[in-house]
């Protein structure tokens, strides 16, 4: 299976286990010059969590969870900057979760990491 679709099926998943949770899903695959953020979603209590989904088949190089870096954390705020300016939320929480698919299982941090 090639990295792409893999990574579809694992935003399915992620998709399926929020929707399961009762998040609503705003977006998918929003894209900006600097990216793209994978799910745009509205918590029960309307937060607009912004989704980075990490797909694996294995842990053998560690979990996918952590392949956050810096780095993409930096280009998550500023495209969801972009995504919360052009939908006109300013006023609305918002927060940035990453979800990991491995084998089918599902891990969820909420939170992961706070824009400056």
């Amino acid at each position: 299976m090639h990295t792409r679709e893999k990574g579809k099926l694992g935003e399915d998943s992620a998709v399926e286990y929020l929707l399961d949770r009762g998040y609503s899903v705003v977006s998918r695959n929003y894209q900006t010059r600097q990216g793209e953020i994978d799910i745009v979603a509205k918590d029960l209590d309307n937060t607009i969590v912004f989704v980075e989904v990490k797909t694996a088949r294995s842990l053998t190089r560690g979990n996918p969870l952590y392949r956050v870096t810096p780095t993409k954390q930096k280009k998550l705020v500023y495209m969801a900057r972009k995504f919360i300016q052009q939908h006109k939320l300013q006023n609305r929480p918002c927060r940035f979760d990453v979800v990991s698919i491995v084998n089918g299982t599902v891990d969820h941090i909420r939170n992961a990491f706070f824009a400056m």
